[in-house]
C-alpha cells in the first residue's frame, strides 16, 4: 500500500508515519505540507492508494484537495476539527480520524481501507468541484461548465444560466489536474471546454471567434491559436 501524508504540522506528519510503520502492507509513505505540494507529488506518482488529509491547511484546505485526487485514490481526513465531517463524507472520505488519534483507531481505519482495496475496481466518478452559493455548497461536474473568465483574484465558472466564482487566478485553476485535463485556454483571460464549442471561424486580426453551446461568443487570441487547432 502506498500512502500519502498531507499535514502542514511537521510533528503530525513524523507522528502518522511511525504509527504506519507498524504495518507491514504499508510498503511507501509519501508527505507533503501543503495541498499544491501533494498535488504536485500526485501528478509524478499518480499510483497513491490512500491518502491522509488535514483539512486546515495553509495553500487550500484537505476538503479541496480531496475533490483534485486521482481517480482510485482513497481518502481520510485527519483533523482536530468535528465541523467538517458531513463535508468530508459528502466528498467521499472513508473515514474521519479525530486528532489525536489511537494506534487503535488507525488501525481499524487501515483494516475499512485494504476492505476497499480488495473489492474489485469500480468505473471513476467523474471529475467534480465544490462550489459556494447563497443557499450553501454546491457539486457542480467539471464537463457541464462551458467555459473560464478570469475577474481579478477570482474565476467565474460558467455553467449556464449560472455562474459560480471561485477565489484562485486562472492560471492556478487551470494548473489542477482535473481542470487542465478539460480545459483549453484559448486567451489570457479565459478557456473553454472544447466538448461545449460548436463552431469558430478566423478573424482579420488573427484572433478567432468561438460559439458555444449556450450561444455565448468568446474571442480566442493568436497568441492561443495553436491550442485552437486542435479543437
Amino acid at each position: 500500500m502506498k500512502v500519502l501524508i498531507v499535514d502542514d504540522e511537521p510533528a503530525a506528519r513524523a507522528r502518522l508515519r511511525r504509527l504506519l510503520s507498524a504495518h507491514a502492507d504499508v510498503q511507501q509513505v509519501l508527505e507533503a505540507g501543503d495541498a499544491p505540494q501533494a498535488l504536485a507529488l500526485l501528478s509524478q506518482d499518480p499510483g497513491v492508494d490512500l491518502a491522509l488529509l488535514d483539512i486546515e491547511m495553509p495553500g487550500g484546505s484537505g476538503l479541496q484537495l480531496a475533490a483534485q485526487l486521482p481517480a482510485g485514490t482513497l481518502h481520510v481526513f485527519t483533523t482536530a476539527y468535528d465541523a467538517h465531517a458531513l463535508q468530508a463524507f459528502e466528498l467521499g472520505a472513508l473515514d474521519y480520524l479525530h486528532k489525536p488519534f489511537s494506534a487503535e483507531r488507525l488501525n481499524l481505519c487501515l483494516a475499512r481501507v485494504r476492505e476497499r482495496l480488495a473489492r474489485p475496481a469500480q468505473a471513476a466518478a467523474p471529475p467534480h468541484w465544490w462550489v459556494e452559493t447563497r443557499r450553501g455548497r454546491l457539486r457542480i461536474l467539471l464537463d457541464e461548465l462551458e467555459w473560464l473568465a478570469a475577474a481579478d483574484n477570482y474565476v467565474s465558472l460558467h455553467h449556464p444560466p449560472e455562474s459560480y466564482l471561485e477565489r484562485s487566478t486562472l492560471t492556478q485553476l487551470l494548473a489542477q489536474p482535473s481542470f487542465q485535463a478539460l480545459f483549453l485556454r484559448v486567451h489570457r483571460c479565459h478557456a473553454v471546454n472544447p466538448r461545449h464549442v460548436l463552431a469558430w471561424q478566423s478573424l482579420p486580426s488573427g484572433d478567432a471567434l468561438l460559439r458555444m453551446r449556450s450561444g455565448t461568443e468568446l474571442r480566442a487570441s493568436r497568441a492561443y491559436r495553436a491550442a485552437l487547432e486542435r479543437l
